[in-house]
């Protein structure tokens, strides 16, 4: 895989858990919330959210349940375990730590 590849992976990552952070959602939900914080410039498709959904479920950052309401089709709601609030964090942190490097490195600072 190459490093942008990687950025791309654990970026899609980031975004996911966070918009996870304060509720539970569904996959649309997760994609809409995604789309609003960013203002339009981060889309995901759902053809590349489910399988990561599946991953991080599997790495047992998040956890999902079927729902069923009334007059709507079943839908999983995803949620973070303690887990994936420490991955977050973590992930959070690192990032940071990139996107400083690349503003300094860049010359995108403010002087």
């Amino acid at each position: 895989m190459a490093p942008k590849d990687d950025l791309k992976k654990g970026g899609a990552e980031l975004m996911v858990l966070a918009a996870l952070e304060d509720a539970p959602r569904h996959g649309y939900d997760i994609a809409r919330e995604i789309d609003s914080r960013s203002g339009g410039v981060l889309r995901f498709h759902v053809a590349s959210l489910y399988p990561m959904l599946y991953r991080l479920e599997r790495r047992g950052w998040i956890t999902g349940r079927w729902v069923e309401k009334t007059g709507q089709r079943r839908r999983r709601y995803y949620r973070l375990t303690p887990e994936g609030r420490r991955m977050l964090i973590a992930q959070r942190s690192e990032w940071r730590t990139l996107i400083e490097a690349l503003n300094r490195a860049a010359g995108l600072e403010s002087a």
